[in-house]
């Protein structure tokens, strides 16, 4: 049991981190006037927002947050 709280730990950690810097890269709402140029222009000419950066690192957030909320709660309860 004690190998399997390193384990969960070690993924813990990696997913904190990978979580981390997928939020701190995606741009902000507020990117000012040139953001929302570019945002109208990406609608205009039809890009797919999944397939750009904001789009894979919006899923990839999502993803990780997931991860760490059950891996937070078997952590928990192992723990006990």
């Amino acid at each position: 049991m004690a190998i399997l709280k390193t384990i969960l730990i070690v993924v813990q950690i990696i997913v904190s981190l990978v979580l981390i810097v997928s939020v701190l890269m995606q741009s902000g709402k507020q990117a000012g006037l040139s953001g929302s140029i570019a945002g109208g222009a990406e609608t205009f000419f039809g890009k797919n927002k999944a397939r750009t950066l904001d789009g894979f690192l919006s899923r990839l957030t999502t993803v990780m947050a997931i991860l760490f909320i059950v891996i937070s709660f078997v952590l928990s309860l192992l723990i006990k």
